[in-house]
C-alpha cells in the first residue's frame, strides 16, 4: 500500500468548516436536524430541507447528517454506553475502518464534528478501496497502546472484505500485534456492520446504524481526540 501524506482535508473545508460563520450555519442545521428527526422525519428528507434552507453542499450535509441525531437516538446510545474506564478486562469489537479513519482525519489535522451523542466523525470514506496514510501506524498504535493501559480483554477488529487493501491492513495489524504484544484478533467480513450489532463484546464504532443496534458500546475514538491527539480540528454540532 502506498502512503499518501494525510487523510481528509480538501482544499475549501477552511472556508466552509473553519470560519465563525460557517460553523455557527453548521449548529443551526444541526439543531434542524435534530427538531425533525425527533419527530419521526425520514433522516433523507430531513436533510434535503435542512440543506436547502441553509444552503449548504454536499460536504456540509455530510457533516450535518454525521451530527445529527433524534432525542430517542440520543438517549437509546446513552444507556448503552459504557466508559472506557469502564473497558478493563472487557472482550471489544472495532469497527476497524470506521476507527482507524476517524483517528487518520483527526491525526492528519482534518476536521471532525462532534455529534449531538458525543461521537466524532469524519467525511473521509473508503470508497471501495482503502489507502493507507502515513498517519495509519500511529494511528494503530494509539488504539493498542490505550486498550493495554485500560487492561482491556482481546480485541476483535472487523474489516470490510470487499474493501481493496482490507488483506494488507490485516497483515500490517498483525505484524504490529506481534510486534507490540497486542493482544489483537483480525476477521474479514462482508458485513461487519451486523456482526458489530449481534456481538456480546463491547462495540467500538461511531456508526449511527451500529450504535442504534449494539447491546454495549464504548467512545473510544472521541476519549483518543479530547486526551491525545491535539492536530484535531472541531467542529462541535451543538
Amino acid at each position: 500500500m502506498t502512503s499518501p501524506r494525510n487523510r481528509g482535508k480538501e482544499g475549501r473545508d477552511d472556508l466552509m468548516f473553519g470560519t465563525e460563520k460557517a460553523q455557527a450555519t453548521l449548529k443551526e442545521a444541526v439543531a434542524d436536524m435534530h427538531y425533525l428527526l425527533s419527530r419521526g422525519y425520514a433522516e433523507k428528507s430531513a436533510l434535503q430541507l435542512v440543506g436547502n434552507r441553509h444552503r449548504l453542499n454536499v460536504r456540509q450535509q455530510k457533516a450535518v447528517q454525521g451530527m445529527s441525531a433524534s432525542i430517542a437516538q440520543i438517549s437509546q446510545r446513552k444507556q448503552t454506553e459504557l466508559s472506557v474506564e469502564d473497558l478493563k478486562g472487557q472482550l471489544i469489537a472495532i469497527d476497524g475502518f470506521n476507527l482507524l479513519i476517524i483517528l487518520e482525519s483527526a491525526l492528519s489535522g482534518a476536521y471532525v464534528f462532534k455529534g449531538l451523542d458525543d461521537c466524532y466523525r469524519d467525511l473521509s470514506s473508503v470508497h471501495g478501496t482503502y489507502k493507507r496514510v502515513q498517519q495509519t501506524e500511529g494511528a494503530l498504535q494509539l488504539v493498542g497502546d490505550t486498550l493495554k493501559e485500560l487492561q482491556a480483554g482481546n480485541i476483535l477488529w472487523y474489516f470490510d472484505q470487499p474493501v481493496s487493501n482490507s488483506g494488507r491492513l490485516k497483515t500490517l495489524l498483525g505484524e504490529l500485534a506481534q510486534e507490540k504484544n497486542y493482544d489483537w484478533t483480525m476477521e474479514l467480513d462482508y458485513n461487519p456492520d451486523k456482526l458489530l450489532a449481534e456481538t456480546d463484546r463491547v462495540v467500538v464504532s461511531s456508526d449511527a446504524w451500529v450504535l442504534d443496534r449494539a447491546a454495549r458500546w464504548s467512545n473510544l475514538a472521541g476519549a483518543l481526540i479530547e486526551s491525545r491527539i491535539s492536530t484535531t480540528q472541531v467542529v462541535f454540532g451543538a
